[in-house]
């Protein structure tokens, strides 16, 4: 066939931040993000996930309508959005709206401002989410004019703005406030810690906040409007638009056919996309030669609204849609409701409805629009060949898979009015706001008559483990033509049960059925005549009852009406400011957040490439003990982008296969040779041209294994146990027992023995994955930019594996995108291959991981098995615990020999009577697990919250009574911790807890939880008081301070900026250090002080950045260096003032150097031997909310007092508060890390693992820090905040506990080894289904029995 009429080769032209941008010849399956990354200066997108489900990447993409000449801008991951796609389109990235040279845009200097950027890595795309959510509301018609400087945003919009985003390190409450900021609604008094008024001292002030002008940033350039309507006629002219590369946009059904019946089509090669978001779900698992656009074509944009109902085109986006239903009567705006809930707004935007059906058809796409539309009586238009067929959803969704040449033309959902017409939909995931995929999701609509009459009925239900979207259908002809009451319900629910049936490898699916039985409670229960149902009011307390067999009962009706994830989010921070060393002391902003805000801050995957540079991908093993036989490769198109393989074979001469070590403890392998130990471990290097490239290649591996003569694998606690598989702790790192557990024991009055708790492991979900960057030098040496907590370490291993000197071997961290411990160990793995490649190929070559590989290598978190035995007294004194304890360490030790004596640590928080143990560090065939934000402590914590929960439960008394009866005096402080107790006066923990625990306000708030409980059936509350005691170490570290000629400073140091405000808190330092030569004491220096990247080679012995105590320490070691400077430059200041009076700073400068006098001082700071550990203090009260029904907590409220000592900045340490305790909770609650039956890490990226988000903090978010006593031989009486609140977080599962504990009491649930309503085991994490679980899944059951029972004729649900 003659193609030449419908091609017009050209160029794709766009413009990025107003600049014109013409890319020719570009591969076609080339992403926006790409092209912004390699193509132009941009930096400020990020690649985070690849999925379109962290935000980082996030852009606003501008389009022009030359006929109606109006521009329209929406939100995108441009991950996601290929690069053809936005030909002719306008680009805005976090740059583009603000930056160094034009001045920050309101926005960015908001975040600076509220303190809600700390690694920086997810700020530029926070940026534009909110910019756009701001650029939307201000176009908006018929909303009022807002103040000025302020937005049309509402403040629950606000709050959702960001709800797609992802962030580790903040916790989002301040995020949060600056989002509010911009609405006109908001009270300005509810915003938090910020720099623009002295929140508490003075009011808050709208006018003190950066002004915002709805107008300021041009979207769109004028230039680009004119070529657009000048090549109007010559499009018009083209029947198609291709790129000569192999980019086809077919302008009607008809041009699209032609395509489809060219001989060059295949279907295996060409890709049909509208928005390409579908490859966030199913991956690409090979390039694509060509691409054939289907959204230029008219005829699938359809929007029409008749009397009978609104079609839409396959096309039309999820948010378009959301937009017309809106606007219609009850059934549309129910399903507008839920596809709120579907993605995030930047997928909504440009996702279309007609992907989401098509997947929904031919892949077991869990879908809830397919569902909400099933429900409602769609039909679906679809053209196979030149025929259509007009055919319902459901016959739809249950033809064999579609082939790609069958075009979803357009959807069809009738208009039903709202007589006599009830319709629901119903959706159960981890995240409230959506962004998660359903475990089981439904919608019903049902006609009824004299009042309960069921005159006809749908019932669908999707996501539950089954290919696709269904009817009820026999539950649905039982139930048409009934009146509902609770037989009726009953008999429903059971027909339910063989209807709904999981498929085989269904993850939890007797909890989806249960889901799906609860949910058709809920609508048939608001069908039923409820002139006696009860009413919940308010959701903060106040209830009106009705009462059913002597039994308070709460509607689900008013249960779901009454939706606590609608609370809007607010806050309280207590902290005392001191100006004693000022500036340290003050809450200043983190230094570089409005760089960090803009994308201008340079991470290393932002670095540009070197010339010649090529880039790397890890092949990995996916056996978990298997002999590695060949590599080979798939025959595809990414194949033949292979360079080269690195593997073990390729270390040079000399060299070690060594991917990191630790403290002597024992080296871990870089490469699998010969045998791969674990699934997940690298086998070799994949080199190509780009890193698309090499990640593409790296899936067309086939690589052949041989387990003849090899053991099977070790992959659990109980099998190294039974083989004896231990990794051994050296005896400096044992722990030591306390007292006689006998005689102990022999003093109990009651014991609990060879009890359990377990909990899972957590990756760590930095926001940038490992990334290095090597390049040769002269003479065999390298150069690495690694995203790095441990350089030295780096550096040491780079040199072992190369086989050269260290000092070949140069180092640089500049700063890192989050790390929490998994920029420790594990990045030497990435900078070692990196530095093998680069060595052999003899250029430069770089590594990003990319999201799902990261994941399956990281290792994470070391999960923990424990039994345990506790003897006690009557009145809930305990005397004496054993615990056995197993921790698992994967294939290497890292650091795990220390995890036992962190475990025991935390958990001598504590006083036992008598503490024994057995710790046993299990080797097994998984990846190495490795420190993750407070190692051992969060588990020893949360393990000493069990045991105290289960001895309150055998005594039936009051939980925080045992915890206040077990906490130490000083005396046992002292004889548990050693030396590590410190000074009397700085005990603190005790009038912490009891400042908590026993005010007026928790006493309070515990009876208003008792009295919801009381009042509310199918949902519970609970509350929870819990004490942290966590112990840091001081270690060695060095810094140096420069004073240049112009008296501006630079300052190293051994610690990295991961986020942590370490560079902030060292600028204060050295202002306060050089301050005795200043007017003001230091202030007027903080502006000329610059903290600069680590260099192995220029800041020896840097140490590691860990163990929350490396700011102090770094700052410890700037003041030593500027007691130094100072002591040289005090003379000549004195000579100075003795002639002319007060000296300015520059000219005290200008003198010393004419004076050749040394303006740099290096120092090595070490700790006082007697004083090398202390212990932090804190406690948290948390109060959760349980649904009953579906098994989903939101947390109400938490409250953490936290002893800061004499913070150096507030502003740091309580952004280092919330985002610790916020990760904490992810850990206790929602953060699933599933492996398979091989020990490879299933939940591999965002759609499987789920960090919290901005709909999971607390709705209320108080934070007090404690100023303990002072205490001189810490740092200015500082105290540690990275990790210690983390321990916190168990406040949250323990407030489940409660909440759980009232339902099975409620139902009388008692299932579990105790066969007891109220003592049962609940390991961590507590997901969704365990709630449920523990909480009875069939609740439902059981209460319609009773009420089935009481009156079979006449009882209403």
């Amino acid at each position: 066939m003659n193609l030449r009429p419908l091609l017009l080769a050209a160029a794709v032209v766009l413009a990025v931040n107003g600049q014109r941008y013409e890319a020719a010849g570009v591969d076609p399956s080339t992403t926006l993000l790409e092209f912004l990354r390699t193509s132009t200066p941009v930096r400020g997108p990020k690649l985070g996930c690849g999925e379109g489900g962290c935000g980082a990447c996030v852009v606003l993409v501008s389009k022009y309508n030359p006929a109606t000449d109006e521009v329209t801008e929406f939100s995108a991951s441009s991950c996601l959005t290929l690069l053809h796609s936005v030909d002719r389109c306008s680009v805005t990235t976090s740059e583009g709206i603000g930056n160094t040279r034009d001045g920050y845009h309101p926005v960015q200097q908001r975040l600076a401002g509220f303190h809600a950027s700390q690694c920086g890595f997810c700020t530029p795309g926070m940026c534009m989410s909110i910019f756009s959510a701001l650029t939307k509301a201000d176009k908006a018609a018929g909303r009022p004019e807002p103040p000025m400087g302020f937005s049309k945003i509402t403040t629950s919009e606000a709050e959702r703005a960001v709800s797609g985003n992802l962030c580790r390190c903040t916790g989002y409450r301040p995020i949060v406030d600056a989002c509010k900021s911009f609405a006109a609604d908001v009270d300005l008094e509810d915003l938090g810690l910020n720099c623009f008024w002295n929140k508490g001292n003075e009011p808050a002030d709208g006018s003190k906040l950066p002004g915002y002008n709805s107008g300021a940033v041009c979207t769109f350039p004028e230039f680009l409007k004119s070529e657009i309507k000048s090549s109007l006629e010559q499009a018009n002219c083209a029947p198609v638009a291709v790129c000569d590369n192999g980019w086809y946009h077919p302008k009607s059904i008809e041009e699209l056919h032609r395509l489809f019946d060219s001989d060059w089509y295949d279907e295996n090669t060409v890709k049909i996309v509208a928005s390409n978001t579908g490859s966030g779900v199913y991956k690409d698992q090979d390039l694509h030669e060509k691409y054939i656009d289907i959204k230029g074509i008219p005829e699938l944009s359809v929007m029409n609204r008749s009397s009978k109902g609104i079609e839409l085109g396959s096309v039309v986006s999820i948010s378009k849609a959301i937009e017309v239903l809106s606007d219609g009567d009850l059934v549309f705006k129910k399903i507008a409701d839920h596809l709120n809930k579907v993605a995030s707004p930047f997928i909504q935007n440009t996702a279309t409805i007609g992907g989401n059906i098509m997947m929904a058809q031919r892949l077991p796409f869990a879908s809830d629009i397919a569902t909400v539309l099933l429900a409602a009586g769609s039909t679906v238009t679809i053209q196979v060949v030149s025929e259509r067929f007009s055919l319902t959803l459901e016959e739809f969704l249950q033809q064999p898979p579609c082939d790609s040449r069958t075009l979803l033309l357009s959807i069809f959902v009738p208009q039903w009015g709202s007589d006599d017409i009830t319709f629901e939909t119903f959706r159960a995931a981890p995240r409230p706001f959506g962004n998660a995929v359903s475990y089981v999701n439904s919608a019903f609509l049902a006609r009824t008559s004299s009042g309960s009459l069921i005159q006809d009925i749908c019932l669908a239900f999707g996501a539950y483990g089954v290919d696709h979207a269904i009817r009820a259908r026999k539950v649905e002809d039982f139930l048409k033509g009934k009146s509902v009451n609770s037989s009726v319900i009953l008999e429903a629910i059971r027909l339910l049960k063989d209807t709904v049936s999981p498929s085989e490898g269904t993850t939890h699916p007797e909890y989806r059925i249960s889901l799906a039985i609860s949910f058709l409670f809920s609508f048939l229960f608001s069908l039923a005549n409820s002139t006696n149902a009860p009413s919940i009011d308010t959701p903060n307390g106040s209830y009106t009852n009705g009462n059913t067999n002597g039994s308070a009962v709460c509607s689900p009706t008013e249960h779901r009406n009454s939706d606590s994830n609608d609370l809007p989010i607010s806050s309280r921070q207590e902290m005392i400011f001191s100006d004693e060393y000022k500036p340290v002391g003050k809450p200043i902003k983190k230094a570089g957040a409005e760089l960090q805000a803009s994308g201008e801050a340079v991470y290393v995957d932002d670095i540009p490439a070197p010339k010649d540079c090529l880039y790397g991908a890890f092949i990995y093993s996916t056996h978990p003990h298997a002999r590695v036989k060949g590599i080979n490769f798939k025959s595809s198109l990414a194949s033949q982008k292979v360079i080269t393989v690195i593997t073990a074979k390729d270390i040079p001469s000399g060299g070690e296969n060594v991917g990191s070590s630790f403290l002597m403890l024992g080296d871990e392998a870089l490469f699998a040779d010969p045998v791969a130990e674990f699934a997940g471990q690298n086998i070799g290097v994949v080199i190509a041209e780009t890193q698309r490239y090499a990640y593409m290649a790296a899936k067309q591996v086939v690589v052949e294994y041989s387990t003849e003569n090899i053991q099977p694998p070790i992959l659990t606690i109980q099998d190294a146990i039974q083989r004896k598989s231990y990794i051994p702790i050296p005896p400096f790192l044992a722990a030591k027992p306390v007292g006689d557990y006998n005689q102990g024991m022999s003093q109990a009055d009651q014991k609990i023995l060879s009890a359990e708790v377990k909990l899972e492991s957590q990756y760590y979900f930095y926001m940038e994955t490992q990334v290095a960057l090597a390049i040769p030098d002269e003479d065999n040496c390298i150069t690495i930019h690694s995203s790095s907590q441990m350089p030295e370490l780096t550096q040491n291993l780079v040199a072992r594996c190369l086989g050269i000197p260290f000092h070949n071997v140069r180092v640089i961290s500049r700063r890192v995108g989050g790390g929490f411990g998994g920029k420790a160990m594990k990045a030497t793995h990435i900078a070692c291959a990196c530095a093998i490649a680069a060595f052999k190929l003899r250029c430069p070559v770089k590594m990003y991981l990319d999201r799902k590989t990261d994941m399956i290598m990281a290792g994470g978190r070391h999960p923990v098995e424990v039994k345990y035995s506790v003897g006690f007294k009557s009145d809930g004194k305990i005397t004496a615990l054993h615990l056995d304890l197993g921790i698992n360490a994967g294939i290497a030790p890292d650091v795990s020999p220390m995890m036992p004596g962190a475990i025991i640590g935390a958990l001598k928080k504590y006083n036992w009577g008598a503490l024994e143990f057995d710790a046993k560090v299990c080797k097994t065939n998984l990846s190495s697990k490795s420190a993750m934000r407070a190692p051992g402590d969060v588990q020893g914590s949360f393990i000493a919250e069990a045991i105290i929960e289960h001895v309150a439960s055998a005594l039936a008394l009051d939980t925080n009574t045992i915890r206040k009866k077990n906490l130490h005096d000083f005396e046992s402080l002292a004889l548990f911790y050693g030396e590590s107790a410190g000074e009397a006066s700085t005990y603190s923990l005790v009038s912490i807890f009891d400042k908590l625990a026993l005010s007026p306000d928790y006493q309070h708030r515990a009876a208003m939880v008792e009295r919801f409980n009381n009042s509310s059936k199918w949902k519970k509350r609970g509350i929870s008081c819990v004490p942290g005691t966590y112990e840091v170490t001081l270690r060695p570290t060095p810094g140096k301070v420069s004073i240049m000629n112009d008296g501006s400073i630079v300052v190293e140091v051994g610690g990295i900026e991961i986020g942590q405000g370490l560079w902030t808190k060292v600028k204060q330092m050295t202002a306060y250090g050089l301050g005795q030569l200043c007017l003001d004491g230091g202030e007027c220096l903080l502006d000329k002080v610059r903290v600069i990247q680590a260099d192995t080679l220029s800041m020896i012995q840097g140490g590691f950045t860990a163990g929350s105590t490396t700011s102090e320490t770094s700052c410890a070691a700037v003041q030593q260096s500027c007691a130094a400077l100072v002591e040289r430059l005090k003379p000549i200041k004195e000579s100075l003032e003795a002639k002319a009076g007060t000296v300015e700073w520059s000219a005290l400068i200008a003198q010393a150097s004419m004076a050749s006098v040394n303006l740099s001082a290096h120092a090595y700071w070490t700790p006082d031997p007697s004083f090398t550990n202390y212990l932090n203090y804190g406690a948290a009260i948390s109060e959760v909310e349980v649904d009953v029904l579906t098994g989903a907590t939101t947390i109400l409220r938490s409250d953490l007092t936290y002893d800061c000592g004499q913070s150096l900045n507030p502003a740091v340490d309580l952004g280092q508060i919330e985002g610790s305790f916020v990760q904490g909770v992810g850990f206790f609650t929602n953060e699933d890390y599933a492996t398979n039956s091989d020990g490879m890490v299933i939940h591999d990226g965002t759609w499987t693992y789920k960090i919290p988000t901005v709909d999971t903090i607390p709705k209320q978010f108080n934070v007090e820090m404690f100023n303990s006593a002072r205490d001189q031989k810490r740092v200015l009486s500082s105290k540690a905040s990275g990790e210690p609140p983390l321990v916190l977080a168990a406040s949250v599962h323990c407030a489940m506990r409660e909440a759980i504990r009232a339902a099975r009491k409620e139902f009388s649930v008692c299932t579990g080894p105790a066969n007891s309503a109220v003592t049962f085991q609940m390991d961590v994490p507590a997901t969704m289904p365990i709630v449920k679980e523990l909480c009875g899944l069939d609740v439902v059951e059981r209460y319609l029995e009773g009420a089935s029972a009481a009156d079979p004729n006449t009882a209403k649900a």
